[in-house]
Parts: C-alpha cells; sequence; structure tokens
C-alpha cells in the first residue's frame, strides 16, 4: 500500500488525539474559512473529501442549509469513526471513499470540498478529474493545501526535531502534508482535469493553543510520524516532547503560544 494513501497512519489512538490536539490548532481556524466562502443558497448537495475527524465538516452543516445532503468521506475508517463520535446528532451521510476513484454519478454533486487531503494523493490530476466529474455544470470545488513547511512554524519546529531521530529514511513522509504548495502547480493541474475559473489564495493564520506544552505533546502523539517514532524507539517520545516544548517556547511563547501557519485555499468551477 502507498505510503501516501495507507490510512493506517491515521489508526489507533492518533485520530482522537490528532482531533483533540492538532484539530484546534491547525484544522478549526481554516475549517471557518473555508465554510465562510460557500454560497449556500445554490447546494442542494455536498461532498466532503478528506473529512477527517469532522472538523469541516462541523461547519459545512452549519452553512449548507437543512435539506442539503452532506455526504462526508475518508480513506481512514478510524479518521470516521471518530467524526462520526462528535458530530452524531448531525444529519451527515458518512462513507470510506478514495478520492482517485469516487463511487458517485456524473454530474450529481453542487460542491465539492477538501481541507488538507489533496496533499497524500499520489495522483492529483486523476482525483481532480473525479471531483470534475461528480460535480454538476457549475458547480464549485473548494479545497485547501498547507503552504511550505518553513511557513508553518509549529509543524515546522516539530518536524525538524524528530528529523534528528527519524533520519533521512522517511523523506517522503516527512515532506508530504507540505508538498503541495506551488499555486502554478496546482493550477496546471486542475486545468488539466478540466477546471475553470481557477482561483488560489494564500491565507494566513495564527495557530494559537493554551500552551507551548500542550501543542508540544499534541503535535507528538496525534502527528503523522508517531507509529514512525515508536516503531523506532517508544522512549523518544518524551525526549522529543520536552525538546519541541523548549523551543516552540522560545519562539512562540509559553502560555498562551501563538505560532504562524500559511496555507493555499483554491476555487475552482466546472463549465456550465
Amino acid at each position: 500500500m502507498n505510503v501516501a494513501t495507507s490510512p493506517l497512519r491515521f489508526s489507533g489512538s492518533v485520530p482522537a488525539n490528532y482531533d483533540k490536539y492538532q484539530g484546534p490548532l491547525f484544522f478549526e481556524p481554516y475549517a471557518i474559512d473555508v465554510a465562510g466562502r460557500i454560497d449556500s443558497a445554490s447546494v442542494k448537495v455536498a461532498l466532503e473529501i478528506a473529512s477527517g475527524t469532522g472538523r469541516v465538516t462541523r461547519q459545512l452543516r452549519k452553512v449548507l442549509p437543512a435539506t442539503s445532503k452532506l455526504i462526508a468521506t475518508d480513506l481512514s475508517p478510524d479518521m470516521l469513526a471518530v467524526a462520526k463520535e462528535n458530530l452524531s446528532s448531525e444529519n451527515i451521510e458518512w462513507q470510506i471513499a478514495d478520492a482517485q476513484q469516487l463511487s458517485f454519478a456524473d454530474n450529481s454533486i453542487d460542491l465539492v470540498v477538501c481541507c488538507f487531503g489533496y496533499m497524500f494523493v499520489p495522483d492529483k490530476v486523476k482525483a481532480f478529474s473525479e471531483a470534475l466529474r461528480v460535480l454538476r455544470p457549475g458547480g464549485t470545488f473548494l479545497f485547501a493545501t498547507w503552504d511550505k513547511l518553513e511557513l508553518n512554524g509549529a509543524s515546522h519546529v516539530q518536524r525538524t526535531i524528530i528529523k534528528e531521530y527519524l533520519g533521512d529514511g522517511l523523506k517522503e513522509l516527512y515532506n508530504l502534508p507540505f508538498s503541495m504548495n506551488d499555486p502554478e502547480v496546482i493550477k496546471d493541474q486542475l486545468q488539466q482535469a478540466g477546471f475553470s475559473r481557477i482561483k488560489i489564495e494564500v491565507v494566513e493564520k495564527q495557530s494559537v493553543s493554551e500552551s507551548a506544552k500542550e501543542t508540544a505533546y499534541g503535535l507528538v502523539i496525534g502527528g503523522t510520524l508517531y507509529s514512525e517514532i515508536i516503531n523506532r524507539d517508544p522512549k523518544w517520545i518524551d525526549e522529543i516532547v520536552l525538546r519541541v516544548q523548549k523551543e516552540l517556547t522560545q519562539k512562540y511563547g509559553a502560555s498562551p503560544m501563538s505560532a504562524p501557519m500559511r496555507a493555499l485555499i483554491c476555487e475552482a468551477s466546472k463549465h456550465r
């Protein structure tokens, strides 16, 4: 199984910790931003790809009409299990789905949304083509990806320190979440897939938490590299957390901690 699409990295204890710590730190600010860009009046059926633990899903359900259908999908059953528990009272249809091979009919979706998922998809053009296929003519495609690692302060601190322990053997996985950061490349991929009226905006926000200590702990135990550390040497965890906490405190404050983050928010349409 390709490391980029394996749901195993988001299994076990990782999804719950990912949601608890990284959810409010990184994903909630952009979930609110993306949901706020939606022209909800025209949406009867919405599809979310790579919904994870449901941070964006919650915001979508808030802004979409009560009568609209919201289908939230992810490749990881464990991530969806957390999302279902968090949003058990909401009107949401949950499905396991691969962005490169969607099971929905042609021209059946009004809105496709994906926040921080396409970086993990091996064939971007194929995935974008699938989004185009299921969208109705005039439908909207809205997604977000992280900018370069060094422009995302807390993540950069954590990954730089972890790299000292794991070395260069995990180069693909190490860079993957921040690998989709070139607007021109993304625009070209969208055009290859057949999208038009493409708009890509750089959006800067702050990742804020109560303390650098909490952030360090959440970054390490809820991150995509957690299982790799455990596989190498579980005793490294406490040491890495302390080192990350110390550097975060020095750079971004002890309590509260506030670090810069930056993402690309991309919007495109299907020809009428």
